[in-house]
């Protein structure tokens, strides 16, 4: 017995999640690719995962170089996600979109961002079709309250009220 991939597919597109933005650095630039298999893994040391599939461009960097920051969008961001999840959009292309800065790892940060996570790998495993990225958070950036943008059901929806 087992389940077939197709029935997967469709039972993971009715969880909803918060789309982010990963990037990371290297000597040829910076590199980012929308996730939206991002959970928290522990408080103590904070640490979070995110999950990348084989066929990204920025995989490899990421795997090799170290730092690597989260980036999750509010609503009025869904444009970002679509920039940085095209295969056709070259990866200095794609930070043209956006106001990027650095905290501590030197990995970009979207400034308007809901939040982002400044981290360092600190392992990967393989699993299947994917790599699973550990990440140690080194810094945190709280942007403006706003609507968080999250992907359920094939699409893109606004959820929550912000709290002022």
């Amino acid at each position: 017995m087992g389940v077939d991939a197709t029935t997967y597919r469709e039972a993971m597109s009715r969880l909803g999640a918060a789309v982010n933005i990963v990037t990371t650095r290297d000597e040829t630039g910076p590199h980012g690719f929308t996730a939206s298999a991002v959970c928290s893994v522990t408080d103590a040391p904070p640490t979070l995962l995110v999950c990348i599939n084989r066929n990204v461009r920025s995989r490899p960097t990421v795997q090799m170089n170290g730092p690597i920051c989260i980036n999750t969008l509010s609503h009025a961001q869904q444009h970002v996600s679509a920039t940085f999840s095209s295969g056709k959009i070259e990866m200095a292309e794609r930070f043209e979109v956006g106001t990027w800065t650095t905290l501590e790892t030197g990995a970009p940060m979207l400034h308007q961002a809901l939040m982002s996570f400044d981290c360092l790998v600190s392992d990967i495993l393989e699993v299947g079709t994917h790599s699973v990225v550990f990440c140690a958070i080194q810094a945190i950036h709280l942007g403006d309250p706003a609507e968080a943008l999250v992907y359920f059901s094939r699409g893109y929806h606004s959820v929550g009220t912000p709290r002022i």
